[in-house]
């Protein structure tokens, strides 16, 4: 149930039962005040009398009120009736004004439209002559005196009613708001559903793309990896001529064997268009943290791998654009930018993924880099081409002597299960 439910729910009530409550109060009131008052002798039998008639009009009418709230004859008869028994209970005690305000907020509810201003002015009367110390007044005084005192009430219904029209209107202007903002909520609606749909059906036309560009994708996932691999296997050589202790050159012999499988594996994998090899039987995040910590161990440097947000299982090509880009970023740190210290950061944030691996290397002017390396190799462009595939975008921070940022930003698309 809301606010305005409950509010109307309790102004009914409060229409249902307030007069015979105030004409209670009004009458113990008046009871107890009766010797201060003067209503005494016959005034006192013939109040009386008017209360049992007034519990007894309210009685009639809370039972002929049932049929409907609009205004008619009967409740016009209802409300010139009740003013009068509650102006002749004033008369005969001032206190009988608690009975007589009630018609104030009756007004809308019993009078038609061209009698309510009438009805209100009688209202005024009854309450100005009880706030002028009864009815009727004695002197010219008394007299100036109520009438000051019904020209002051007169003067707060009408800015009351001008108020309650305000509102009235601010009202009816905030309905059509409502109203408004609920057709544009549907449409809005709707047109993230499309979108949406749309969505989904580029991912699922970028995921199968023609033989051409398949072709292209896959001659640069190729030399990536295998340039990759051989850089460290040389790396690994290098070390193993260089020192005489057998124990160590053993160690690294035995990793110059394990990026030669992994990197064959890759290979093959890359020609036959599956999932890069560390993805087997794990997700992006298993596979970052260990790609992050072998690339620490074969170079040395320190990496830290860190996730964000709760962690989903995303779509195969997703997790292996953001794998093969973190693996060519590693490799740029570890061939160009002499960096000591490389982090990596994967963030699941509402419905895209980020990608972050910052470097504290020589770093460089993104602007002077070419497309392609001397080596031959596909670089920023290649990175960048792998996250538009998806949907996404690639950005690079850097400038010599700062470290290297980049940035990768696509679409949270979930595994088909």
């Amino acid at each position: 149930m809301d606010v305005i439910e409950v509010v109307e729910q309790r102004w009914a009530m409060f229409h249902r039962w307030g007069p015979v409550a105030l004409l209670t109060v009004a009458t113990l009131v008046a009871s107890a005040s009766a010797d201060v008052v003067g209503t005494t002798g016959g005034k006192r039998y013939a109040a009386a009398g008017l209360v049992v008639a007034a519990y007894a009009l309210e009685t009639w009418w809370t039972r002929a009120s049932r049929r409907g709230p609009a205004p008619s004859r009967a409740s016009a008869g209802y409300y010139v009736l009740r003013w009068a028994l509650a102006f002749t209970l004033t008369w005969l005690n001032t206190f009988f004004a608690f009975y007589a305000v009630i018609g104030y907020f009756y007004v809308d509810r019993l009078l038609p439209q061209r009698l309510r201003k009438a009805g209100l002015f009688a209202s005024a009367v009854t309450v100005a002559g009880s706030q002028a110390g009864g009815l009727p007044p004695h002197d010219h005084v008394a007299w100036a005196m109520f009438g000051a005192i019904l020209a002051v009430n007169v003067m707060l219904l009408a800015l009351f009613a001008h108020l309650a029209g305000l509102e009235d209107a601010r009202a009816r202007v905030q309905a059509e708001t409502i109203a408004e903002l609920g057709r544009t909520n549907a449409a809005l609606q709707q047109a993230l559903d499309e979108n949406a749909a749309l969505h989904a059906q580029l991912l699922v036309q970028a995921r199968e793309a023609g033989v051409a560009d398949e072709r292209r994708r896959l001659a640069a996932e190729i030399h990536d990896t295998l340039a990759q691999g051989l850089t460290g296997i040389i790396a690994q050589l290098h070390v193993v001529a260089g020192t005489p202790d057998g124990t160590v050159a053993r160690e690294h012999v035995d990793r110059a064997l394990g990026l030669a499988r992994h990197s064959l594996g890759e290979a093959r994998r890359s020609v036959h268009n599956l999932a890069p090899v560390a993805l087997d039987g794990n997700g992006l995040p298993e596979a970052l943290k260990r790609t992050v910590a072998e690339w620490g161990e074969r170079t040395g440097a320190r990496a830290d791998f860190t996730v964000t947000g709760t962690a989903e299982h995303l779509h195969d090509e997703v997790a292996a654009t953001l794998l093969r880009i973190t693996e060519e970023a590693l490799s740029n740190a570890a061939r160009h930018a002499g960096a000591s210290r490389v982090g990596v950061t994967l963030s699941f944030m509402g419905d895209e993924v980020v990608l972050d691996i910052r470097d504290d290397g020589h770093g460089f002017d993104p602007l002077a880099v070419p497309a392609r390396t001397r080596a031959g190799g596909f670089g920023l462009d290649g990175m960048r081409a792998r996250a538009q595939r998806i949907a996404g975008t690639l950005t690079v921070e850097s400038e010599p002597g700062h470290g290297t940022a980049v940035s990768a930003r696509v679409p949270l698309v979930r595994h088909d299960r």
